[in-house]
């Protein structure tokens, strides 16, 4: 048999294409070709959001302030053309209103609406997300690295995703913290544990301290140790607690939490939107057990995801996927033998870590907290 001969049996089917075009919905082709447009327009207005909140131009037109491109330029040291093309995309979208669009280009005057303010610029305000697309601008800063890890199984560190990813999730978790007081509160067992005099509890991976700082303001009598791998974040803490007058009852140190039980024993134990971050969580878990006194409380507050995956997923879900692909499962691979849990660390997951740390098991103390609920260990 001759080479070609051979190649003849073994070549495959010619594929119909007029058949198989005739099995596709156009209707369908339509609205998934619509859909992926509106996403990539999304994707246009969440770079330049970014833009507006590092360059200062959202905080620069809040106050009922209207402004020219020239003006903007003027007060945040920028320049007045990017300006004009920013202010112009963010008209055209309906984020800011222009008083006079048929003006000439340099003196149409842009306002920043009343309701827009609380998302883009009120950082003690519960509706602002804007810190979100600062963190996916510091996803798409790391591309490259995160690119390799998908072919290679590595990872990149949150130290390689650097001070915009760090400060974005501070940002967009402290209006948050301040109000997670308030929440503990009504969980009779966990308000007593830090309401008793001369309490001392641990905050486990509490970045820039935001959420130790909330509970020692709220608790005068408290004292909160808290423990973080990312030393930029441990010494970023510490000045935030000397600013808001509490650094006399909060200490903060680079000391990984799986050595928590060295540094023990606790009344309560917290660790506000990490478990799912952590290479080894069980060690950790198992850390806490041996850390926290006889009937003390071990609370975790993670992501409200869905109890179990299911296709076509609520936004929450589909938000949580966002920082896993990014940011979360990327840092997390960044250590060896990793559990790459992920952001959308279900219930489920959860309860395994922690009855494989020796826990009973995992009760949920506060169901919907914003993007978080509370899980008690037990």
């Amino acid at each position: 048999m001759t080479i070609t001969e051979h190649e003849a049996r073994v070549a495959p089917e010619p594929i119909d294409t007029e058949s198989t075009a005739d099995t596709v919905d156009d209707a369908a082709v339509d609205a998934f070709g619509e859909r992926m447009f509106a996403s990539i327009l999304g994707a246009v207005e969440t770079m330049a959001v970014h833009v507006g909140g590092r360059l200062g131009w959202y905080d620069a037109l809040s106050g009922g302030a209207a402004l020219a491109a020239p003006e903007l330029a003027a007060r945040t040291d920028t320049d007045a053309r990017y300006a004009r093309e920013w202010l112009e995309q963010q008209a055209s979208v309906g984020i800011l209103t222009v008083d006079d669009p048929a003006a000439p280009a340099d003196e149409r005057r842009y306002s920043l609406p009343a309701h827009a303010e609380p998302v883009l610029t009120d950082r003690r305000n519960l509706a602002y997300i804007a810190p979100l697309a600062r963190m996916f601008a510091a996803a798409s800063q790391a591309m490259p690295g995160i690119l390799d890890a998908y072919r290679t199984g590595g990872g990149v560190s949150w130290q390689q995703f650097g001070a915009d990813a760090r400060e974005s999730q501070a940002e967009g978790n402290r209006p948050w913290f301040d109000a997670m007081p308030a929440v503990l509160a009504d969980v009779p067992h966990v308000h007593e544990a830090l309401s008793r005099p001369d309490a001392r509890i641990a905050d486990v991976g509490m970045g820039l301290g935001w959420s130790s700082i909330a509970l020692a303001s709220a608790y005068p009598q408290l004292r909160v140790e808290g423990f973080d791998v990312d030393t930029a974040s441990v010494v970023a803490a510490g000045e935030n607690a000397r600013e808001a007058g509490v650094a006399d009852r909060v200490r903060f140190q680079a000391t990984d939490a799986a050595e928590l039980a060295e540094h023990g024993p606790f009344d309560a134990i917290f660790a506000f939107e990490c478990i799912h971050d952590l290479p080894h969580p069980v060690e950790v878990l198992r850390a806490m057990r041996d850390a926290v006194r006889p009937g003390g409380s071990v609370v975790i507050m993670d992501e409200a995801v869905a109890d179990a995956f299911a296709p076509n997923a609520g936004d929450l879900d589909r938000l949580m996927y966002g920082f896993s692909l990014f940011v979360c499962l990327p840092d997390g691979r960044s250590h060896g033998s990793s559990a790459a849990t992920g952001t959308v660390m279900r219930p489920d997951t959860l309860r395994g870590y922690a009855r494989e740390a020796g826990w009973s098991d995992v009760r949920v103390i506060v169901p919907e907290f914003g993007f978080w609920r509370f899980y008690e260990l037990i």
